[in-house]
This record gives C-alpha cells, structure tokens and sequence, in this order.
C-alpha cells in the first residue's frame, strides 16, 4: 500500500474519538511480511539439497561436484550482499525487496531447464545474487519499524522464515518431485515469490507516511535508544543520529564491524552445512529416501523456528528487566554458542532420534545466535548505512560458505573412498560445535569487551 504523502499529524490534532488516537501494531504486520519472504527465500536454496539423491544420479555429481555447485551459490551470494546493501539503501526498501525477489525467483524457476553441472551453477549464482538482498532489506526494514529493545525480538520473528521455509522444503518438495518431476519442484517453489511481491507493493510503506500508522505507535517506533557505553559520545556512530553526518560514517571505522564480520564469517557456513549436507547424511548413514527424510528434517528445522524466535525473545526479554543492549547480547550469545556443542557428540551417539535431537538444539541455538548478530549490527550502526553493514557481514559469511563447501566435499570423498563415510561428517561435526565459541571470543575482543570497560 502506498502511503500518504502528507505530513503524519501529531498526537495533539486528534480527538479521542479519531481511531488512529489509539496506538496501532502495524510493526508486527509487517514483520509478518519479512517473515514470508524469508521463508519463500530459504524454500527455494533448499530445494537443491532435498533433490541430491536424485539429480546426483542423473547427473553423475560426486559430493565435490556438489560441493562446488554449493560455493558458487554463497560465492555469488557473498560478493552480491553489499551491493544489494548499497542498492537498497539508494531506492528503499521497499523497491529494493521487489528487485531482489523477481531475480531470485527467476533464477528458481530456472533450475528446471539445468541441463547438467554448468546450467546448475549459473542457476545457482543467479539464485545468489537476488538471495542476496533479503536480509540487507529486513534488517534495514526492521530498523525503520522498531525500536531498539523490539529489534532482537523481531529479528527473530522474520528469521525463523529461514527455517519454515527449510521445514516446507521436505513437506513440500518429495510430493511434487515424485508426482510431476523434479524439474516442477523448481518451478513451483519458485513461482511463490511473485505472490509475496503483490503483498508487499500493497501493504508496505515507511512508518512516517503509513496511513494505518498512528501517531502514538510512530512515535514508540522512533523513541531514542539506549545509548551504547562504547559509541557514547561520538553520536554519529549510533543510531541516536540518523542525519547528514550519519550519511558520511566511516564503517570501518567503528570495531564493531569487524566483530559483526568475524561472527558471521565463522557461524555461517555452519549453517550452510546444516542446510546443504543434512538430507545426505541422514540418506548415507541411516539410510533414509527422498520419501523418509521428511519427518527427521521437519522436526530439525522446526526446532531452528523455535529457537530464532526465542533467542530474539531473550535478548528482548533481558533488555525489558534493565539489562543494557549490549550485556543481553552478550550473554545470550554466549548461551548459544555452548547449545551448539553436543554435536561433537553424535560419533558417541547410537539411534537416528537422539542423532536428531542433538542436530535440533544446534540448529535452533544457530538460528538464536542469528537474531542476535544482526542486532548487534542494527545496536551500533546508523540506519542510513545498515544495509551496507548487514551485506558487509553477510559476505564475510558467505565468504566463510563458500570455502566450507569445498572443504567438506573433499573430506567425504576422501572418507567415502576409505570406507568409512561417517568419520568424514564426525570430524565436520567437530568442527562446527567449536565455531560458535570461536566467533563468540571475536565479538567479545571487538564489541562486548569495549562495552564493559566504557561503562
């Protein structure tokens, strides 16, 4: 819905009798709308993965080959991010999100006529590059419509799109693969994102000019922020200043952007695996097929929903009870990064349930350290430059995604030539339950640290 370019009147000009006196939540409906996109977006890079078993043999790929046509996409989508950022930041969001959807869905839509390996991976960049302009767009989108101690608990509402959408995957995509082809799976999923572009042009505008924004809730939404004890005094660094200095800030001259990068650029590819290489492991070492992986990744990914969600809701929760921004994420964070841990454990772990309880608490406290990275972004940095910020983390994590692929690939096959194909993923597993704390330790050296002594 376009807006009304008139100016917002002031609370002082309506009567009591005037329904927009009363304080509208139309921030929430438009959470919704970022939680639909996310989950159209994470539905069609999924599609890929639950198809493997099928395509790999119709197309010969070895788990290089696919580990190569996985970092093509997070190369593409990578290097794609801070331009997406830039664009978006230029025309709005709201005309940025239109553009990166039409790319992204055309580029679904695409993989249908692969004809083998090399079609695959040009689907597969083009899919990146529009991929890339959705959370530059969400986060920016949820800096405009929040306030800050609303921002974590948001962010991990749109979020768990990520992991609906990895939960429709395996409900949604077996039936159509089965029943029309796997090329109409592509077609399909696809398609959804032309659907979500007509809500958008409809619904969306900026808080200041919504019509079915009142005054009171516009202004909760703009209510100045805590300030952070590391920026305090230098206002151009916050989001306390959103004016022609903000349009002038030096990114990279604030430290918090090289913990928001170090974060993402360890945590992500993690979860890159869990959604590229989940479906083959659990086809290879339990031995399941296209039609029995569906409940085992249903119950992963929807753990995932109810911890983005809830990892939002605590940071929030904790800022509510007095804590400071930065401390809530801090400790949050931390909690988080120790949930991921027991997957060192599945080589020690006998059953297929237990080996997907384990795999649930990793994804979910994944998906709750994700609603709190991006806010530490959204905390430190003016909204005239998020989207640059968010696309800066984004690459550097899709930077660490596309070399992981590779890594990966090369061990299984190495491991599948010896025999012993489950020692490959136990030594993967290893590797992720340690990065959490890892990135965590750079956050705290960059961000949480300067915090606690400017305090």
């Amino acid at each position: 819905m376009t807006g009304n370019q008139n100016p917002t009147p002031t609370g002082n000009t309506l009567t009591t009798a005037d329904p927009m006196s009363r304080q509208t939540n139309y921030r929430w409906v438009i959470v919704a709308l970022l939680f639909f996109a996310t989950t159209i977006n994470y539905l069609d890079r999924q599609v890929i993965s639950l198809l493997k078993p099928i395509l790999e043999k119709e197309f010969n790929w070895s788990e290089t080959d696919y580990g190569n046509i996985v970092t093509v996409f997070t190369f593409f989508y990578g290097t794609s991010t801070l331009l997406a950022g830039y664009i978006i930041d230029r025309v709005g969001t709201k005309l940025g999100y239109i553009g990166a959807i039409v790319v992204w869905s055309f580029a679904a839509m695409g993989h249908a006529l692969a004809g083998g390996t090399a079609g695959f991976m040009v689907a597969r960049a083009l899919l990146g590059i529009g991929e890339a302009g959705n959370f530059p767009a969400s986060i920016k989108t949820v800096a405009e419509w929040f306030p800050q101690k609303e921002r974590a608990l948001a962010v991990g509402i749109f979020n768990a799109g990520a992991n609906i959408g990895a939960v429709a995957a395996p409900a949604l995509v077996p039936i159509i693969a089965v029943t029309w082809g796997w090329q109409m799976a592509f077609i399909i999923t696809g398609a959804l994102g032309f659907l979500w572009i007509a809500a958008w042009w409809y619904y969306y505008e900026v808080p200041a000019r919504h019509t079915r924004v009142s005054p009171s809730e516009l202004a909760y939404i703009t209510e100045a922020p805590t300030v952070d004890p590391m920026t305090a005094g230098n206002a151009a660094s916050t989001n306390l200043v959103d004016d022609a200095p903000a349009r002038k800030y030096a990114i990279f001259g604030n430290r918090a952007i090289w913990g928001f990068m170090s974060g993402k650029f360890m945590t992500d590819p993690i979860w890159w695996f869990f959604l590229f290489w989940l479906p083959t492991y659990l086809s290879n070492i339990y031995n399941l097929d296209l039609k029995t992986l569906g409940a085992p990744l249903i119950v992963i990914y929807s753990a995932a929903t109810i911890g983005s969600v809830g990892g939002g809701w605590l940071s929030s929760m904790l800022i509510r009870k007095g804590w400071h921004p930065t401390r809530a994420r801090q400790w949050s964070m931390a909690l988080f990064a120790i949930c991921v841990m027991p997957v060192m454990l599945i080589s020690q772990v006998d059953g297929l349930w237990p080996v997907i309880g384990i795999l649930s608490l990793a994804v979910a406290a994944h998906q709750a350290w994700s609603a709190n990275i991006f806010t530490v972004a959204a905390d430190q940095f003016p909204k005239t430059v998020l989207s640059r910020v968010v696309g800066l983390g984004t690459m550097a994590g899709t930077l660490g995604g596309a070399i992981f692929p590779l890594i990966v690939g090369r061990i299984l096959d190495h491991y599948k030539l010896l025999g012993n194909l489950s020692e490959g993923y136990y030594i993967i597993f290893y590797i992720a339950g340690l990065a959490y704390l890892v990135a965590w330790t750079m956050l705290y050296i960059f961000v949480f640290s300067r915090a606690a002594k400017n305090k």
